[in-house]
């Protein structure tokens, strides 16, 4: 496996542009919430970590994962954002539930990216059990919400580059 021994979360060979001046929505789904709010707390503190400020980093809780896309669509369709991050985590369970919820969610925000012509990021964990999980939010592998909020601040630089 490619993330056995390594932090996914490590930007060292990277330069990220400054969060300041963009404006964040951060949507949140609350199951799982454990490991939501530790993917939420890694995009936050890393967006102010970058320049953005609190007055300019707006959160949004959504039920689940399944609901990160509409919420997404609220979102944009009613404020002036410069990117939304999506963060959620989807358990493999005994059934298929899971395998129509993470292709859901994946698409779903994909379209909203592409409906708005605005950064829509996929912080959604898709893990196979809850260790995994953790692991991905603050443990040894990172913490998917930081990499979120990492990528957002490069999509929005891009598209002001791209812009003016």
């Amino acid at each position: 496996m490619a993330t056995q021994l390594k932090n996914l979360s490590d930007f060292s060979n990277t330069t990220v542009p400054s969060a300041a001046g963009f404006r964040f929505g951060i949507v949140v789904a609350e199951w799982n919430a454990e490991i939501t709010n530790a993917l939420y707390q890694g995009a936050y503190q890393s967006l102010l970590k970058h320049g953005a400020l609190e007055t300019d980093i707006f959160t949004y809780a959504v039920a689940g994962s399944f609901e990160l896309t509409s919420g997404a669509d609220l979102i944009l369709k009613n404020t002036k954002l410069d990117a939304v991050i999506c963060l959620g985590c989807v358990i493999q369970g005994e059934t298929r539930h899971f395998d129509f919820i993470c292709n859901a969610v994946a698409n779903g925000v994909t379209n909203v990216a592409v409906k708005y012509s605005k950064p829509v990021i996929f912080g959604v964990l898709t893990t196979d059990n809850q260790q995994q999980a953790i692991d991905r939010a603050g443990g040894k592998h990172g913490n998917k919400g930081d990499e979120a909020a990492i990528t957002a601040i490069k999509m929005a630089d891009m598209a002001r580059l791209l812009n003016d």
